[in-house]
């Protein structure tokens, strides 16, 4: 490719490192630059991936065309506004924004622009996830379990911004119903935020689901289960690997002594084609940008996410009942 397209990142610490390498690695774009307050953490960072360092966004946005921003929550909106009126196609870490308004107003500012504004939900381009949403039609349950120890670098961030915002936006897409009603318990554990947040979402369809997110667990688990009326669909994020569980025969033997249950299950693996997320994630983005490609989530998805998860906030904060 001849005319290559310039990306760069702003914020160099632990999400966004991930970014830089991951532009590394793609063919079709050069990395123009990486921005960070952290004057010796840039310097390291631009000498290992040999491109230009510095510690304020604003004189490096005319090296580039593309932006991935990794900044705290706090300074999304000021950043990314800067540099989608600099002319800028962008890549928000998620949350995009830590209120609604200031999320559309961003997304009609791009449109404005014509820019690409994408929210960094890698959990979409898990090529588990991809695949899943192939097998579910008619979901009747859905169970989700993200758990992990405490890191002290999302203390700031309640829990549901840091992590459940992932699981509520893949079942908001999976789930072809609007939410009717929603349940929402937490507890701070090590931080002055939400540690541990347990919501129940009940669909217009008679789906429910259930979502546990936890920072406090001494083990990573990331996991999907879909139960539906002819079989049980278990994701499992870490390994990018689907189960599926069909009963093929029940039958009960009743003996002298006690009443006998024989279940058997046909269990099919589903081929996943693995890939790093992250990379693929980018790698969209730049093609939005620079050759069109149709977004994979439409703007409407994304203020959906944000929106219920805003709405598991404020319930936890007033005690109210959640409204979406």
């Amino acid at each position: 490719m001849e005319n290559k397209v310039k990306v760069g990142v702003i914020g160099v610490g632990h999400m966004g490192r991930y970014h830089v390498g991951a532009y590394s690695e793609i063919t079709d774009v050069t990395l123009e630059g990486v921005v960070d307050l952290n004057k010796t953490l840039v310097n390291n960072v631009a000498e290992k991936y040999r491109t230009r360092s510095f510690t304020d966004y604003r004189d490096f946005l005319k090296y580039v065309d593309v932006v991935s921003i990794s900044v705290p929550t706090k300074l999304h909106f000021e950043v990314t506004r800067e540099c989608l009126l600099r002319g800028k196609h962008c890549l928000v870490e998620k949350p995009i924004c830590e209120n609604l308004a200031q999320a559309e107003e961003l997304f009609e500012l791009a449109k404005q622009k014509g820019l690409v504004l994408h929210v960094g939900h890698v959990e979409r381009f898990n090529g588990a996830v991809q695949e899943l949403r192939k097998v579910v039609q008619d979901p009747i349950l859905i169970e989700s379990r993200r758990l992990g120890p405490f890191d002290p670098r999302v203390a700031n961030d309640s829990v549901v911004l840091d992590l459940m915002i992932h699981d509520i936006d893949i079942i908001l897409n999976i789930v072809d119903s609007p939410v009717e009603h929603l349940n929402v318990l937490g507890t701070s554990v090590f931080s002055d935020k939400e540690d541990v947040v347990n919501v129940q979402i009940q669909f217009e369809s008679g789906c429910l689901a259930n979502i546990i997110a936890s920072r406090a667990t001494q083990e990573k688990i990331r996991t999907l289960a879909v139960t539906q009326q002819s079989e049980y669909v278990v994701l499992n994020y870490t390994n990018q690997d689907i189960l599926v569980h069909r009963r093929s025969s029940s039958q009960s033997e009743l003996t002298r002594q006690e009443l006998r249950y024989k279940q058997e299950s046909l269990i099919e693996r589903i081929f996943v084609h693995k890939e790093n997320p992250l990379k693929l994630q980018l790698k969209h983005l730049v093609a939005c940008a620079a050759n069109g490609e149709k977004r994979l989530t439409s703007v409407g998805d994304e203020l959906k996410s944000l929106k219920v998860a805003l709405s598991v906030l404020d319930s936890l904060k007033t005690g109210r009942t959640a409204k979406v």
